[in-house]
Order: structure tokens, then sequence, then C-alpha cells
């Protein structure tokens, strides 16, 4: 979040001058000071309320101005405020202006400490060392970040960030369950043999492997995105805002590990900032493609193979629609949740499957392997859902297991 603070802070470049090299530091200093005496800041965020959840507009937590330009005073409520520790935290609040965002300080550039009572810290299993609480406000000093009434429009841009890094966060956790198992099955003998040279184990191993290949492909390929969107590009800008949703959506969801604090870092990459699909059927902005129309976007990931296309047209018929949001395809918004995890399941196997990746990924057994256990549709493999240990018959598990589980890994 620290990090992901700074393009939303960048909205008001004199809070930004002050704070963003704070931010961007590699310093680590702990306690409640005065940020700017400081050697590196900690960012938070403050959103959602009881009444409203997921949906911000609903937010009661009020921003009176005072007599200083930019200034303004807060009373309310947060059911869930990330960090308390943290040194700033962007939070939203309705001002005259409707629902604004605000950078608000534990300690005041006085000295004095801010009005920030933590009511009670969040239950998270297995992680005490990370918590998430409940604050109250009561005249608690905020500065303005960004437009007045454009809450939601700056704090979105931390928004995108934190879900880009819910991403990565859950494909790191995916490789790490990947090799302690590998570990394990090395190790382990079982009925004359070592597990990792069973033959269900290999494919349940080399399936897990494929997951998170294409886990960190899809990450590489986001933030790429994300990079290319700052430079000005236009159709990466239109792409991230709709794959990172969609990305984030479907990766946290395939992360299980199991020991407890790994799990609770899994759990919490899922609900951290999950309506991706509400985000996700609002209509893009008009923007120029260079030629390329969004109708035919999908069909680079296509290639010739028919599981392939089919899952392209399916996307194409369900795409937001021309006017409102509302898909193309028939049954509304109900028939675009339907298909949705279906396209994020389809998309990255798809790019990884056919030709050249973005992300630089090379050619090798996990491509047409993946693309055939998550596209296939053979109705007793159907059946078994997204089981791990169902890769079809004839995929390389042997060239799968060397490249992603090498010696070195344990």
């Amino acid at each position: 979040m620290t990090y992901a603070a700074v393009p939303a802070l960048r909205r008001e470049p004199e809070l930004a001058k002050v704070y963003e090299p704070l931010l961007t530091g590699r310093a680590y200093d702990p306690g409640l000071r005065v940020p700017t005496q400081k050697r590196g800041l900690l960012a938070g965020m403050g959103m959602t309320e009881k009444q409203g959840g997921s949906d911000v507009r609903t937010n009661t937590t009020t921003a009176t101005p005072t007599a200083e330009p930019g200034v303004y005073t807060l009373r309310g409520h947060k059911w869930f405020t990330s960090a308390p520790m943290c040194d700033v935290f962007l939070v939203l609040a309705q001002a005259p202006d409707g629902l604004s965002c605000f950078l608000v300080p534990r300690v005041l550039p006085d000295g004095t400490r801010n009005t920030f009572r933590v009511q009670r810290l969040k239950d998270k299993l297995g992680n005490r060392s990370n918590a998430s609480s409940e604050p109250e406000f009561d005249g608690t000093v905020a500065w303005l970040v960004g437009p007045g009434g454009q809450g939601v429009k700056t704090i979105i841009e931390m928004v995108n960030c934190t879900r880009l890094d819910c991403v990565m966060m859950s494909a790191a956790l995916m490789r790490k369950t990947l090799v302690e198992a590998g570990h394990h099955a090395r190790h382990r003998g079982a009925f004359g043999a070592r597990l990792f040279d069973q033959p269900l184990m290999r494919n349940v191993l080399a399936d897990l492997a494929l997951e998170s290949e294409a886990a960190t492909t899809l990450t590489l390929r986001l933030a790429g995105a994300a990079d290319r969107a700052v430079r000005g590009d236009a159709g990466e800008r239109v792409f991230r805002r709709i794959a990172t949703a969609v990305g984030k959506y479907w990766v946290t969801k395939r992360d299980r590990p199991s020991p407890p604090r790994p799990w609770n870092a899994s759990a919490a990459t899922v609900t951290w900032r999950s309506p991706a699909c509400p985000g996700t059927t609002a209509r893009p902005p008009a923007v120029d493609l260079g030629g390329l129309g969004q109708r035919q976007r999908p069909r680079r990931a296509e290639g010739t193979d028919p599981r392939t296309r089919h899952r392209g047209r399916l996307l194409r018929r369900t795409r937001p629609g021309p006017r409102g949001g509302r898909p193309a395809g028939r049954g509304g918004d109900r028939a675009q949740v339907r298909t949705r995890p279906g396209h994020a399941g389809g998309g990255p196997p798809a790019r990884g499957a056919h030709g050249p990746h973005p992300a630089g990924v090379p050619p090798g057994p996990a491509r047409p392997a993946r693309g055939r256990r998550r596209l296939l549709r053979d109705p007793a493999r159907r059946r078994l859902g997204h089981s791990f240990g169902t890769l079809p018959d004839g995929a390389d598990l042997g060239g799968i297991l060397e490249r992603a589980l090498s010696p070195a890994d344990g």
C-alpha cells in the first residue's frame, strides 16, 4: 500500500512533493513521529464502512472544511482500515463537493497526535503482525487529495496498484508452495519409491507447476501493462483497467496454501479490493487503440486451436455493451457474471499456449499442457472442476517438472 499510495498522492502536487520521497524511501523507521522528521513512511487505506461495504459512495464519514484551504476535519467510522501502525492514510469521506479523498496523518506537523481512535483490531487467522482495524474519526485533521467530489477517481489509482500487488503476492505464494511440495515429494518415500517418482504425484506436481507458471506469466503481463499505461499507451490503459481486476480475481482464487499464515495471506488477497466483476462491467473510456478494436483484441490470444477460439467468441459476445456498460450477449449482467470466471481461466492459458507471450516466457512443455487442461471440453474432465492432478494423457510431465523444479529447489 505504501508504494501504491504514490500515484493517488500525485494528484495533489504539493503533498506529493513532501511525502513521495518518504513513501518511496527504502528505510524502515517505526514509531509515531512527525512524518517529515522520519527517514521513511508507511501508508494505509481507509475506504470501507459498515452500511456500504464495497459501495463506498454510500459512506457517511463527513469532511468539514476549515479556514485553511485544503484542510478538513473528519468525523465518522471505518469498518476496515488497513495497517493502523502506518504514518499516513488515504481516506474517503463526504465533503461539500461529494465523496472526496483525503490524506490523514497519525501525527500532525506540530507534533500532536491526530484523532485516530482504534476501536478494535480484526481477528486474522495465523497473522497478528499485520493488523486491520476499525478507527473512529472525531475532528481528525485531513488534507484534500485531488479535486473535491472525485474521491473514487483519485483513490482508484491506489486500488489498482494494490490489486496488482495481490496478483504478485498470490503468484509468489503459489511458487513457494510448489517448491515446498516438490521438496517434500523428493524426500518422502511411499510404496517402494520416492513420492516424486509416483505417477499420480507427478501429475499433481506438474499441474501445480503449470498453475504457478501461468500466474507468474499473467503477473508480468499486468505489470508491463501498468508501466506502459503510465507512459501513455492508451490500449494498455484499457487492458490494465479490465485485466488487473479479472486477473486478481482468478489468481487469488487459485492460490490455496494450507499452513495458517500463508493461508491467511492467500485469503486476504482474495477479499482485498474484491469487487472485480462490478469493476469490469463498466464501459472502458473511448480511446484510440491504434486500429485494434475491442472486438479484435481477444483474437490475438486465440491462435488456431478451436478451444481457444471458442473462448474468444464467448468473450466477445459478452463484452461491455455500447451503452451503460451492459453486455452485448443475452442475459445482461447475470450472463456476464456467469461467464467471467471462464474468461479469467481461459485467457492466461490461451496466451501461454500460442506464440510469443508479451511477458517473454520461453516456449516449452507447459504451454500446450495448460491449454488442454483448462479448455478441454470432455465431460469427464469437466466434472473434475479445477482439481489438481488432472492433466491429460500424453502431457510431458517430466519436461514440466524439470523446468519448474530444478534440483537446486530441494
